[in-house]
């Protein structure tokens, strides 16, 4: 896909074509500068005549949350978990001998 510069109160700015399936390609100065990456969301918001593209994400980032599961991905990783178990009663009991 080939990107043209317009010219916009003397700043050079990317333009880009609109695909046969309504897809753009955001110019890869713009997508490292925004650190986008394959799967992320953006906003898409009409402000008259112009489209405003803003990255989104759709779940808040919680730090604690994404440390947690950092440390239970290690956990299975290295092959420190129980189960599978059949029964909540199954998990109950293991739970029983493991905290003696």
């Amino acid at each position: 896909m080939n990107i043209q510069l317009a010219h916009e109160k003397d700043i050079a700015m990317p333009t880009v074509k609109v695909g046969a399936s309504r897809q753009i390609v955001i110019p890869k100065k713009l997508y490292d500068e925004l650190k986008l990456a394959a799967g992320d969301y953006v906003e898409v918001e009409r402000h008259g005549s112009k489209l405003v593209l803003t990255p989104k994400e759709l779940v808040e980032k919680h730090p604690e949350i994404d440390r947690r599961l950092a440390e239970a991905e290690e956990d299975v990783t290295a092959g420190r978990l129980s189960g599978p178990f059949q029964s909540a009663d199954e998990l109950a009991r293991h739970l029983e001998t493991v905290n003696e």
